[in-house]
């Protein structure tokens, strides 16, 4: 895998002039005979070398003056701007910043929810992404916006709104900042014919198993909120107060297809990359793949293909009540739970709002904070486990944070009936957090077990250390292949 935090520039430039699109991603080249940034794929002819200058994202080629390449779309790689090679901070930073960490705040709460200084923060920035928090941030609305511009009939002022512009003046200015060309000239009269709703594009790293991951999450779709089809993801959500329902298909050409309600708000920059993040679009699953595969048991469960990804769900909060669901039940089990706890709790949608199957919301933390759950069939203990969930998310005591997810698993653990298990499996799969690692899962130890026995946990820590940082594809890894039964 190519290192990202130092550009080569002799390795750079023979992945150009092969168009070797195995680098996409993990750098760009600028042109500065033409002040465009392209990605090393790129069809168009190949410029000199010492006309080319080199990124490590495309925010900070367009911080450097360049705009993107209307051939080869550096804007629409899935991980733009990419965080491989960059430390656990800035990464971090990164995923807040593309699920909207800037749009209604400033650098210190960002840098204060990652745990350093604002001077701090920026200088990380500096050294390892090569530009600033403010340009990532302004690149994602910028380039969010044409997507916007392109695939949809959203009105001009609309545009600005849902990719949090503080005005449509301040989106012009943007945008013409951005590509040298209005917002008009970008449409360039194109518009779907579609006029039911939005249709957006999400581009995928390939290679990328949507059957595998469909048959995950059919396993464990909560009747009433979600549903799984032969090519479809459904489920109802809550954007800015109103309820609608999302759909996510696989559709040629590298990418899913995301569908919604027509919705004009400051909150759609954050459901499209919410979405990504739950079919965790942009991970190089065989750079990951190369590195697990350095320990033996790892090899064999992941035989000669990429690492699997890991689905994350659409709400932390939802995926923590599951994952206490689903404490010494097997999976049925806790879907089963699951669907009556939503049936029982959660706000049945409105009949011309309701598909298919799909028929209610989750349960509220305020809602489930009270409610008598011990009716679906849960024990005492785990139903007050649940409530105490509940309202420590309802009164701000517990915050489900991608941001910090070690001080959320300390959070979770100090609450009582939640474990280290729970803890763990809510960090991987409503945080997303790579590193995420459930040492006491069932599957896990088995895979891990010898002759005389399940290991120890201490045997366990040691044997994952190897896996770092990507334990929580370790352990999808080992759930896939059945090797821990």
């Amino acid at each position: 895998m190519y290192n990202r935090s130092v550009l080569d520039i002799a390795t750079c430039y023979r992945a150009v002039e092969a168009r070797d699109r195995r680098f996409e991603g993990q750098f760009f080249l600028g042109v500065r005979t033409t002040g465009i940034y392209c990605r090393p794929g790129c069809p168009a002819p190949t410029p000199k070398q010492h006309n080319v200058r080199f990124f490590t994202c495309a925010a900070a080629a367009e911080s450097a003056g360049f705009r993107a390449c209307l051939r080869c779309r550096p804007d629409s790689l899935p991980g733009s701007p990419a965080w491989n090679g960059t430390s656990t901070t800035v990464a971090r930073a990164l995923r807040l910043i593309q699920d909207g960490g800037l749009d209604d705040a400033n650098i210190d709460t960002l840098a204060a929810r990652v745990g350093v200084g604002s001077r701090h923060l920026r200088r990380l920035f500096q050294d390892q992404v090569g530009t600033s928090p403010l340009a990532i941030a302004r690149t994602r609305r910028a380039h969010f916006a044409r997507k916007l511009i392109e695939e949809t009939r959203l009105s001009m002022s609309d545009v600005a709104l849902s990719a949090g512009f503080a005005s449509v003046r301040s989106f012009n200015t943007g945008m013409r900042a951005t590509f040298n060309q209005t917002p008009r000239q970008l449409r360039g009269g194109r518009m779907p014919s579609d006029v039911s709703g939005l249709r957006l594009r999400i581009p995928v790293r390939e290679p990328y198993d949507w059957a595998g991951l469909l048959r995950y999450l059919r396993d464990r779709a909560t009747a009433g909120v979600e549903t799984v089809e032969t090519n479809a993801y459904r489920r109802s959500i809550v954007v800015d107060g109103d309820a609608g329902i999302l759909e996510v298909t696989r559709v040629p050409g590298a990418a899913l297809e995301l569908r919604l309600p027509a919705l004009a708000s400051p909150a759609l920059i954050r459901v499209v990359a919410r979405v990504a993040q739950m079919f965790d679009v942009a991970t190089d699953v065989e750079r990951i793949a190369a590195d697990l595969r350095r320990d033996p048991l790892l090899r064999r469960a992941l035989g000669g293909g990429p690492a699997p990804r890991i689905p994350v769900a659409w709400d932390p909060f939802e995926l923590t009540i599951r994952a206490i669901l689903g404490q010494q039940v097997s999976v049925r089990g806790a879907t089963t739970l699951a669907g009556r706890l939503a049936r029982a709790f959660g706000e049945k949608l409105p009949r011309t709002l309701a598909s298919g199957s799909v028929t209610h919301l989750f349960p509220t933390p305020t809602r489930l904070s009270r409610a008598r759950v011990e009716r679906i069939g849960m024990p005492g203990a785990r139903a007050q486990a649940l409530r105490g969930v509940a309202a420590a998310v309802r009164d701000g005591n517990l915050r489900l944070d991608a941001a910090n997810p070690e001080a959320t698993v300390r959070s979770l653990v100090a609450l009582p009936g939640i474990g280290d298990w729970t803890a763990q499996y809510v960090a991987m799969r409503g945080l997303g957090e790579p590193d995420a690692f459930p040492a006491t899962d069932l599957g896990v130890l088995r895979a891990l077990a010898q002759m005389n026995g399940l290991p120890k946990s201490a045997a366990v820590e040691r044997r994952s250390a190897r896996w770092r940082p990507w334990r929580a594809y370790a352990t999808m890894a080992l759930w896939r292949s059945g090797i821990g039964g």
